[in-house]
């Protein structure tokens, strides 16, 4: 089987379009080479993937005739990547978190009804005639006059 069609079969990938331009970027091999979409893929071989920041490496138990489901995947391969790449995926993820804490920026539409409910009525809804809140109901009587 190819190896873009493997790795969207098992489902590291979500389209075949998308494994295959990942491949073109250099960001699959197996072993120490880098591959082409064509490249066939068989039972033993270990991929390893650039993915998210981290390196990934499957080894492969079997190859589906088709794509599988989620829970078929362990059945086909074997995760062999190192636990270094998964707590380096973590520290992240937590420094992502650093620069923008929940609840800071902008303000839900919720945060911005319980603010006016909290400031009071919006100004404009306090007058009813609009003449006298711009300043410009004589002006306009003289001229009707």
């Amino acid at each position: 089987m190819r190896i873009d069609k493997f790795l969207w079969s098992i489902r590291f990938y979500k389209t075949r379009t998308v494994s295959a331009e990942e491949i073109k970027k250099n960001r699959v091999s197996i072993g120490d080479s880098v591959v082409k979409s064509s490249k066939e893929v068989k039972e033993g071989d270990v991929i390893k993937v650039r993915k998210n920041q981290i390196d990934y490496k499957i080894k492969v138990l079997q190859i589906p005739k088709s794509r599988i489901g989620a829970k078929l995947v362990p059945l086909h391969i074997k995760d062999v990547t190192d636990k270094e790449q998964y707590e380096l995926l973590k520290l992240r993820k937590a420094s992502q978190d650093y620069y923008r804490i929940k609840g800071e920026g902008r303000p839900t539409k919720k945060d911005r009804r319980e603010m006016d409910e909290y400031v009071g009525n919006d100004i404009a809804s306090d007058f009813t005639d609009w003449d006298d809140f711009f300043g410009e109901g004589g002006e306009e009587d003289e001229a009707e006059a």
